[in-house]
């Protein structure tokens, strides 16, 4: 009787540790897919029709800059390339770079 109470308590033992790997386990997958934060995928911002809010939205451009680039695109019209914000004043190549992949020109 002395053996089944032993085995028993070793399944026991075994059963919780092995539910509380899976647990752990997962909690350690959970954690490491939370440390890994991707930005959302964000829809482009098209710069010849975006408002100051949506401008915003791009990585290094403020209130200020936003309004330079609406005043910019309504003086000299649509931009052709997503690098052509580089001829805005204020905005240099490192917003361009930066932004890379989110900017839309339609």
């Amino acid at each position: 009787m002395t053996t089944f109470r032993w085995m028993a308590a070793v399944l026991a033992v075994m059963w919780c540790a092995g539910a509380a790997g899976g647990v752990l386990a997962s909690d350690t997958k959970q954690a490491k897919s939370e440390g890994k934060v991707s930005p959302p995928a964000e829809a482009k911002i098209n710069i010849n029709e975006a408002s100051q809010s949506e401008l915003m939205k791009l990585e290094g451009v403020n209130a200020g800059t936003a309004k330079k680039i609406i005043a910019w695109r309504e003086a000299h019209g649509p931009f052709k390339h997503a690098h052509d914000l580089d001829k805005v004043p204020g905005v240099g190549h490192e917003v361009v770079s930066k932004n890379h992949g989110r900017i839309a020109v339609k």
